[in-house]
């Protein structure tokens, strides 16, 4: 019975994450709201008959029960800067000179993608053999701190990779932030409260993810935009440059 229950558990955790990346990575559902509701109401069942086999990626593993006492700072395998800024095209040429210098092979092919910045909080995933393990912010650049447990909350954050073959080791780099209209939402419900409103989605973002309580962060709906994946060797400077003004 236990070997046929924990092979259910599995089953509905691999069709819920299925259906969870389809709708807020790909933005294609493969399934109707109602069957996965039905789909994750029974393992919430299972799991509460049977706690010793909740898995750590379960659906249901992305809020906590209680609220943290604090967040803990933690080194930075690779430093996490924040982008290099152009304010005019000097600086953008500055820039491309060292990248020249430093990385020829690369730099030579005078290949650069281009894209509005998602102005939000930086964070850095950590996985091990596909599975979240940590999820920290900038803070510094050298040390940040430790919010997995908000990080968690964060649907369009997978909590295993959709990887048959992940790698043992990866960092996932990128922003947190507040779509327009949840920010616009979220100040609504604050006048409707009587609280003071948020000055803008950054500060949102930034204020959301240092909750304590992942229940707060889990209203809030936030969102994550990966931006670049990195290996136990980054390159010497940082490839991404923020543009600034009309540069």
């Amino acid at each position: 019975m236990t070997a046929d229950t924990k092979a259910r558990m599995m089953e509905l955790g691999r069709l819920l994450q299925a259906a969870s990346y389809a709708y807020y990575a790909l933005d294609n559902p493969i399934m109707e709201d109602a069957v996965y509701d039905q789909l994750y109401k029974e393992l919430v069942q299972l799991e509460q008959s049977h706690p010793d086999l909740v898995a750590a990626d379960s659906p249901t593993q992305r809020v906590g029960e209680k609220p943290v006492e604090r967040f803990t700072s933690v080194q930075h395998r690779i430093p996490l800067y924040s982008l290099e800024n152009a304010f005019d095209l000097s600086d953008m040429q500055t820039w491309d000179d060292r990248w020249q210098r430093l990385e020829p092979g690369l730099a030579s092919k005078g290949e650069y993608v281009t894209e509005l910045k998602i102005d939000g909080s930086a964070l850095a995933l950590t996985y091990q053999n596909g599975l979240l393990v940590k999820g920290v912010t900038r803070g510094d650049g050298t040390r940040g701190e430790d919010i997995t447990s908000n990080v968690r909350t964060i649907r369009s954050i997978p909590l295993r990779l959709n990887l048959e073959h992940p790698p043992d080791w990866v960092e996932v780099r990128g922003e947190a932030f507040l779509g327009l209209e949840v920010f616009a939402q979220i100040n609504r419900d604050r006048t409707e409260a009587g609280d003071a409103l948020f000055a803008n989605p950054r500060n949102a973002a930034a204020g959301t993810l240092r909750q304590l309580d992942s229940r707060i962060v889990a209203q809030r709906q936030l969102d994550f935009l990966p931006i670049r994946s990195i290996s136990p060797q980054p390159p010497p400077i940082s490839p991404c440059l923020k543009l600034n003004g009309r540069v």
